[in-house]
């Protein structure tokens, strides 16, 4: 045992600033298996809710305290954003540049870092990846104003509110459903923060991905095996397209999984994507889409 002391060399930590913020928009399975980057992002708050005690009384006193449902959900400020997130928000683009809106919203997931400064390197310790799923836009209020001699960009804003998404057992217990995960760059494994940053971001031939929080257990955990997508084909003559069963590997058909085997015929151009089970990686330079050109 060590006497405890406080505010030593290097132990006065910070975090500070929002940046990387990543869009990404689930396909019809619930797979974000295609993200977008999200430039002039200002500010994220997150702001959760519920936790509140809900005391139960017995024998003149307070038998015992029940805490509600927590629940995640917060504000995105912006100066612009992908052009994806508009069916987020409630708008249908009818045409290229033309927008309808008072749409359904289309549910999200997002990705952003935060960094970790000290006293020895500022604000370059290192950083946190946060990753939300499951979330759902809010109407907004946007103000137009006009030009003066202080100009300022339109500030953006949009409150979203989250639906939690499995996650199963972990580590030998059964865990809760979540919205929300973050890693600390200054307490992983390098090697397996690179893989998620590659998943994440996206590499040569591999689109930029949300993993559930399953998966990015497996890659920390040291479960992760690494396979390469077997490729499709396409027969013209029957318009039949064969899905290679491939273990590790899930395909799908037009943003809807599929099993290995027949599939079709087809009746139009069809986009096949892969994208590994959980437990599994792709190489960092692997092709895992397919457009199949209808004859």
């Amino acid at each position: 045992m060590v006497a405890l002391t406080w505010d030593g060399v290097g132990q006065k930590k910070f975090e500070t600033g929002v940046d990387h913020g990543v869009l990404y928009i689930p396909n019809g399975s619930g797979v974000y298996n295609t993200g977008y980057a999200w430039n002039g992002l200002t500010a994220i708050t997150e702001s959760p809710s519920g936790a509140e005690p809900n005391k139960q009384y017995a024998d003149n006193i307070i038998y015992l305290t029940l805490l509600s449902a927590e629940e995640f959900g917060g504000t995105i400020e912006a100066f612009t954003y992908p052009r994806q997130f508009a069916a987020c928000d409630g708008t249908a683009e009818i045409e290229d540049g033309v927008y309808l809106g008072q749409q359904d919203r289309k549910s999200f997931g997002l990705s952003y870092r935060t960094k970790i400064g000290n006293d020895l390197l500022n604000a370059n310790a290192g950083y946190k990846l946060h990753l939300v799923y499951g979330a759902y836009a809010s109407p907004s209020e946007k103000n137009y104003q006009t030009m003066n001699d202080s100009p300022e960009a339109t500030a953006l804003s949009w409150e979203f509110y989250t639906n939690p998404v499995p996650v199963g057992t972990i580590a030998g217990v059964e865990r809760k459903p979540t919205a929300t995960l973050v890693i600390d760059s200054t307490m992983v494994d390098a090697d397996s923060l690179a893989d998620l940053e590659a998943l994440l971001y996206g590499t040569v031939g591999t689109d930029p991905s949300l993993p559930m929080p399953a998966a990015v257990y497996a890659l920390f955990a040291g479960t992760v095996t690494t396979v390469t997508p077997g490729v499709p084909t396409y027969n013209s003559t029957t318009d039949i397209i064969t899905i290679p069963g491939t273990t590790g590997v899930i395909y799908s058909v037009n943003g809807i999984d599929v099993a290995a085997g027949s599939y079709g015929p087809i009746t139009a151009d069809t986009v096949v994507n892969a994208r590994p089970a959980d437990g599994y990686r792709f190489p960092a330079v692997t092709d895992d889409d397919w457009l199949f050109t209808f004859v």
